[in-house]
């Protein structure tokens, strides 16, 4: 027969243990609430985080279907701010003047660094895809490093091409142009080096043009789009004015601007190092 065998434990004993497994108890249900209480905020941030980079970087067209009343040009101009918005609507006056029109052959030599253009609008590739859209209304980001690695390397990148890689690689944003990452990546991708320029640093950007270096400028609404647009700050003059290769207005590229106006009109928190990013 098998000999059960009870342990006594005396009732002070007994107290005392009752009284640790309580307090244990109780230590975890606190811990467990201090946690909570610590991770909620955290948690509700990130969804917070989430829920404005989903709003910035999905196709308006998207987003509109479920939006309603005033929240349409709320997200709208949230859109813009952030300068994903690069579309260049179809009825904008770029688009109209620019399309139909073929750029081959423009060279800039104006400044220190010969500069191969490139327009996204050029009839040869204007309805050509990017991603999902076309390189003529998304493309402004593909065209402009199109401009910088063929002018910087030996390499000649047209925007059919920069745009696939763009895409291949990650860059494009659906319905919105591409991603700020875009610009350091690419140049990184083709064998450039880059470094960003504080818009509060307008001799930086004197310097860097000076030198021979080509600025990617990332600019919001103003003289040069109505929403967010890439382009190339490709020199500058004797008397200080900035020349550009706006991949959207061969027109714009020909005039001298103000640095005032390139450093006023940059998107202010633009991600990626941006919005100014040197390349040489």
């Amino acid at each position: 027969m098998m000999e059960v065998i009870f342990l006594a434990v005396d009732p002070l004993t007994a107290k005392i243990l009752a009284q640790v497994a309580a307090k244990a108890a109780t230590d975890s249900e606190s811990r467990k609430k201090i946690l909570f209480l610590i991770l909620a905020p955290v948690l509700g941030l990130l969804l917070l985080i989430a829920f404005i980079l989903y709003l910035i970087t999905s196709p308006f067209s998207v987003l509109s279907q479920w939006l309603i009343g005033d929240e349409v040009s709320v997200v709208e101009d949230f859109q813009k701010e952030y300068g994903y918005n690069q579309q260049l609507g179809i009825y904008e006056k770029d688009y109209v003047d620019g399309s139909g029109q073929s750029y081959e052959g423009v060279i800039f030599t104006d400044g220190a660094t010969e500069v191969v253009y490139y327009n996204q609008l050029d009839e040869r590739w204007a309805d050509l895809p990017y991603g999902t859209d076309n390189i003529g209304g998304y493309g402004c980001g593909p065209t402009s490093m199109a401009i910088v690695v063929s002018s910087l390397t030996d390499q000649t990148v047209d925007p059919p091409t920069m745009a696939e890689w763009a895409y291949q690689n990650g860059y494009w944003c659906s319905g919105n142009g591409s991603y700020h990452s875009l610009i350091p990546g690419a140049a990184e991708g083709f064998g450039l080096q880059w470094e960003s320029i504080s818009t509060d640093d307008p001799q930086a950007v004197v310097d860097a043009l000076a030198s021979g270096k080509l600025i990617v400028a990332l600019m919001s609404k103003g003289h040069f789009t109505s929403s967010g647009h890439f382009m190339v700050l490709r020199g500058v003059t004797s008397e200080g004015k900035i020349l550009v290769a706006d991949p959207a207005s061969k027109k714009r590229s020909e005039q001298e601007w103000d640095i005032s106006i390139i450093l006023d009109e940059a998107r202010k928190g633009a991600a990626a190092g941006g919005p100014l990013w040197a390349i040489y």
